[in-house]
């Protein structure tokens, strides 16, 4: 095979380097792409690559048409649009895949090329990560090598060459790129559309079915980062807040949806009468793409955070809600206070539907209730007695905290507490919240994230989708809405530490972990600095960072047209540098042979044209053959040219021979 790609002429070769570079481009998109998109240009490439291999001939043009309308329809098919990202998307990978089949020319090449580098953008508009940045630069450097080897002269320059080139016209571009990214005003994403907030991303949603929050364990990848300002509370403090679900359908727990969501009068619920003691934790959160247009703060934050550009409102659940889906990453300060009090003192109306329970479910919960009350010592016992009821059956009666229940049916608080016994932070929630409710106690399961770890690198608190957890709030006379967590009942350690279920990990994770564990921890809290390094640097970097960077260069009150000075200044100086350098670099080549050129270029445009390489003598022999007796001092100019150059003991300066050049008489 290597002896065959040796022999492979010219045009093979840069046809398989290129279709190479292509596949690279396109490989991050397979995940995104449609299962019939990644087939036809896998297919498409491989044929591609196939005939330049044999030397076969391209298909015909009837053959190209005919794949195009068939991509076009599934296209059409699967997005229903031809417009919108994912669809543009996936037409121009098709494209970019087809146009291979017709690669006979130069011109072509170029075509390719551009739809390479377009195609290589697009994989930013699904992932701004690190990795997909460096697969990228890859690319990039990929694209410029096929395209500077596009350039070469004939024969079979060696790859290295044009990779060589390449890699140094990336150099010399990166300070310039470095400047506009850094300067240049942050804008909006031009292809946001509307229905790309559709797309759903990993991470908490606005309901919860018994299971869904036990499928987040297995996905490890990073929520959020935090970085505290002062000391950190406690693990067992670190509950981060998300949506508050008080509606059950038997099935599903859903937010119960106000009046004032529905439009109508705004006193429709209570308000959260919220006291806060103690002083404020002050942090800052980075947040992952969540698609949802919720913030996780500490539980719990009395004060808005702080998110330029977005309003933010909260609920009277305490939850902080934005006015738009979070689909990039945000950072934002927020204050929170972990001794708080919320909720009415006293029962009001509101809190009847916290003990609703949709009828014809969990028949076996509603009677263990019942059997509770009538025991004497329960059956005026208020809602703390009653908490305490439940948790000791959690803590003695064999439950087990686990990753694996089973599927639960329509009746999941009857199978918890009778027949499975074992579940995840959302099964024991759940059957806890139904059983208090059955008591006639106002409960509602709250949603959001437990603990973290320190990254021992740079840090900041990781929270992942892992630490996605649900816990209850019970109502109490006197304190008002209160948090118990049922799963701290079941599995202590699940709460306050770092213990948590670890799902299987991969290969090369298990490997690294058998033979060191320190060195996985170590290595995957070097990479997640890394990540969150990149994070903050770069895809954070915001309008207001572009403003603070004008504040340290000394602006008191710096605006956009200070911004615009700085870039033009900086653009006005890099270019009078450049000037400079061209004109040293000038002035360091040889004055003789400039001066030597420019009297070859005089006779040529009095009709004699000599070699680049004739010497003096030889153009003075040439000219006295050409004019005669007419060019005697010219001849004469050109001998001393020469004996200034040569002679031992030369007679004039170069700077006589400069002056005498302007005062010559030139032939026609």
């Amino acid at each position: 095979m290597l002896t065959r790609l040796a022999t492979l002429p010219r045009e093979a070769r840069d046809t398989l380097f290129l279709l190479v570079v292509i596949g690279w481009v396109i490989l991050p998109q397979v995940s995104h792409l449609p299962l019939w998109c990644s087939v036809l240009a896998a297919g498409v490439l491989l044929w591609r690559g196939w005939l330049a291999f044999t030397s076969r001939p391209l298909p015909g043009n009837w053959c190209l048409l005919g794949l195009l309308v068939v991509a076009i329809g599934a296209t059409l098919a699967t997005h229903r649009t031809l417009l919108g990202r994912d669809a543009g998307v996936t037409l121009i990978v098709v494209l970019l895949a087809l146009k291979t089949l017709e690669l006979r020319a130069r011109r072509d090449a170029f075509v390719i090329f551009f739809l390479g580098f377009f195609t290589m953008l697009t994989n930013f508009f699904f992932s701004q990560s690190l990795l997909t940045a460096a697969a990228m630069l890859v690319a990039l450097l990929g694209l410029l090598t096929a395209l500077v080897n596009a350039h070469m002269p004939v024969g079979k320059p060696p790859l290295l060459q044009a990779a060589k080139t390449a890699s140094w016209m990336a150099l010399l571009g990166a300070p310039i790129m470095a400047v506009l990214f850094v300067l240049f005003p942050r804008l909006a994403p031009l292809w946001g559309i509307p229905s790309d907030a559709m797309v759903g991303r990993s991470g908490l949603s606005a309901s919860m079915q018994v299971g869904t929050i036990a499928s987040l364990a297995l996905d490890d990848s990073i929520a959020m980062r935090i970085r505290f300002a002062g000391p950190v509370p406690p693990q067992s403090d670190l509950y981060f807040r998300g949506p508050v679900l008080a509606a059950f359908d038997g099935r599903e727990w859903r937010p119960r949806a106000s009046r004032l969501d529905a439009g109508l009068a705004p006193h429709a619920r209570a308000p959260a009468d919220l006291q806060v003691f103690g002083s404020a934790i002050k942090y800052e959160v980075t947040l992952e793409p969540t698609n949802r247009p919720w913030l996780f703060v500490l539980d719990v934050a009395d004060q808005k955070p702080e998110l330029p550009g977005c309003a933010l409102t909260m609920t009277p659940d305490l939850q902080w809600r934005t006015d738009r889906p979070l689909t990039d990453i945000v950072r934002y300060q927020a204050e929170s206070h972990v001794d708080y009090q919320q909720g009415p003192q006293r029962a009001t109306a509101s809190l009847r539907d916290d003990v609703a329970l949709p009828a014809g479910f969990n028949p076996r919960t509603l009677a263990l209730a019942a059997e509770i009350r009538r025991d004497p010592r329960y059956a005026s016992a208020d809602a703390a007695t009653l908490v305490n009821v439940v948790l000791a059956r959690l803590r003695s009666g064999g439950y087990v905290y686990t990753l694996e229940p089973g599927v639960y049916g329509p009746n999941s608080a009857d199978e918890f507490w009778f027949d499975r016994k074992q579940g995840f932070c959302e099964h024991i929630a759940s059957a806890f919240v139904v059983l208090m409710r059955a008591l006639g106690v106002p409960a509602r399961v709250v949603t959001g994230y437990q603990g973290g770890e320190r990254n021992s690198v740079d840090g900041f608190w990781t929270v992942r989708q892992s630490d996605a957890h649900a816990w209850a709030e019970v109502w109490q006379a006197g304190r008002g809405w209160v948090r118990v967590d049922p799963t701290g009942a079941v599995a202590p350690g699940r709460i306050g530490t770092l213990a948590r279920l670890q799902a299987p990990r991969g290969f090369i994770a298990s490997a690294i972990g058998s033979v060191s564990p320190d060195l996985a921890l170590d290595l995957r809290a070097l990479w997640d600095a890394m990540n969150n390094n990149w994070n903050q640097w770069v895809l954070n970097y915001t309008q207001s960072k572009q403003l603070n960077l004008l504040k340290n260069l000394g602006f008191d009150s710096p605006s956009w047209e200070d911004l615009s000075y700085v870039l033009i200044g900086i653009i006005v100086g890099v270019s009078l540098c450049i000037a400079a350098w061209t004109l040293w670099e000038r002035r360091q080549h040889d004055p003789w042979l400039r001066l030597l050129e420019r009297a070859r270029t005089r006779l040529r445009e009095a009709g004699l044209d000599l070699a680049p390489t004739t010497p003096p003598r030889q153009m003075a022999d040439a000219v006295q053959l050409r004019f005669g007796s007419a060019a005697t001092a010219l001849v004469q100019w050109l001998l001393q040219l020469e004996a200034q150059r040569y002679a031992r003991d030369p007679h004039g300066s170069l700077a006589t021979l400069q002056r005498a050049f302007k005062q010559l008489h030139w032939p026609r």
